[in-house]
C-alpha cells in the first residue's frame, strides 16, 4: 500500500480573490504545515461575478514568495496559450530565485475558450495547443539547463529561438519540478514521461485515476524511466467537518450540495470518512493530494483538516 506524502492547498482566485486573500491562505497553509500553496492560472470566473477580478498567477506568486519562508509555491496549471515561452522561462526562474528555490511549475495546453476571447488571447485548435505546449516544454527546459556562458537555439513549428543567452537561471537545479496532468490517453502521459517530476489527476473518480496512473506508468516504462522517479498526485474539492451540520454549512458557503460533493470528492465528510475514502486512491498510487479550497475566507477549514483529518490518515 502506498501512503500520502503531503497535502497541498490549491485555490481558484479567478472566482473572486485579491492578493491579500491569497496571501492569507498561503501564510495559514505554511503555519499549519501544508507542503505547498498552489493557485490556478485563469483570467475569467467560471461562475459568479469574480470580483474584484483575476490576478496574474506569476505576479501573485512572486509577491507571496517574498512573504513566506518555507512553503512551496506553484500553479495548477499555467496555460501555455497565455505566454510566450521565453518570457515565461524568465518569470518562473525569477520567482524561483525570489523564493529561494521553492517553485514548482505546473503547465498545460489551455482549455477555457471564453477567457481567451475575453482577454484577447488566441485560442488555437486542441492539436495546435498540444503542439505549442510540447515546444514550450522543450524551450523552457532547454533555457533553464543551458550552461552559463552558452547560448540556446531551438527550431519548432510554432516557436524559434536563436542565440538566446538563456538567462536567468532558476535557483533549483536543473530547474523547478514540472507538473503535468489531465486525463488524455496518449499525448499527456508521453509528455509527463519526458518532462514531469509529478503527474496530477484532477477531480476524477477512482476508476479514472487508476486508468490514467497506469497509462503514465506505461509511458514511463516506454521512455526508460523508473515509476519511482515520478510523483502521482490528485486534486479534489475539500469540504470537511466535525459533523453533518458543519459539512453542510461549508457546502452551502460554496454553493454546492453535500450529496453532490460526496459523490465527486473523497475530501468531503468527517475525518474518519475522508480517511476511509482516500485508501482507494493511495492503493492506486496517489502520493500527494491538493485540497481545492473554494471558500478562501474559511481558514478554520484548513486548520480543521490539518489538525483532525491528516492525523486520521496515519
Amino acid at each position: 500500500m502506498n501512503s500520502l506524502s503531503s497535502f497541498r492547498v490549491f485555490v481558484e482566485p479567478q472566482q473572486g480573490a485579491s492578493y491579500a486573500d491569497q496571501l492569507a491562505v498561503a501564510l495559514a497553509a505554511e503555519q499549519l504545515g501544508y507542503s505547498a500553496f498552489f493557485r490556478s492560472d485563469h483570467c475569467l470566473a467560471m461562475s459568479g461575478d469574480g470580483l474584484p477580478g483575476p490576478t496574474d498567477s506569476w505576479v501573485t506568486l512572486a509577491g507571496i514568495a517574498r512573504e513566506t519562508s518555507s512553503i512551496r509555491l506553484g500553479t495548477l496549471v499555467t496555460s501555455a496559450t497565455f505566454r510566450y515561452p521565453g518570457p515565461l522561462a524568465v518569470s518562473v526562474a525569477q520567482v524561483d530565485e525570489m523564493s529561494g528555490g521553492r517553485v514548482e511549475f505546473g503547465i498545460g495546453a489551455g482549455w477555457f475558450e471564453a477567457e481567451h476571447t475575453g482577454y484577447a488571447i488566441p485560442f488555437p485548435p486542441v492539436r495546435e495547443r498540444f503542439e505549442r505546449l510540447t515546444e514550450q516544454l522543450h524551450i523552457l527546459t532547454g533555457m533553464w539547463t543551458t550552461p552559463l556562458g552558452n547560448t540556446f537555439d531551438y527550431t519548432g513549428t510554432h516557436y524559434t529561438v536563436t542565440n538566446s543567452p538563456a538567462l536567468p537561471k532558476p535557483a533549483q537545479s536543473p530547474h523547478p519540478p514540472i507538473i503535468i496532468g489531465g486525463t488524455g490517453a496518449k499525448r499527456t502521459p508521453a509528455l509527463a514521461a519526458e518532462f514531469a517530476a509529478e503527474f496530477n489527476v484532477p477531480f476524477v473518480s477512482l476508476d479514472v485515476a487508476t486508468t490514467q496512473i497506469n497509462r503514465v506508468r506505461t509511458a514511463l516504462a516506454d521512455a526508460g524511466r523508473s515509476v519511482d522517479s515520478l510523483t502521482f498526485s490528485a486534486a479534489f474539492v475539500v469540504c470537511a467537518g466535525r459533523d453533518e451540520a458543519e459539512i453542510a454549512r461549508r457546502a452551502a458557503a460554496i454553493g454546492r450540495e453535500v450529496d453532490e460533493l460526496r459523490s465527486n470528492s473523497p475530501l468531503v465528510g468527517t475525518p474518519a470518512e475522508i480517511a476511509d475514502k482516500l485508501v482507494g486512491y493511495t492503493d492506486a498510487g496517489i502520493q500527494r493530494v491538493y485540497l481545492q479550497l473554494l471558500d478562501m475566507s474559511d481558514l478554520d477549514h484548513l486548520e480543521f483538516f490539518a489538525r483532525e483529518v491528516v492525523p486520521a490518515l496515519r
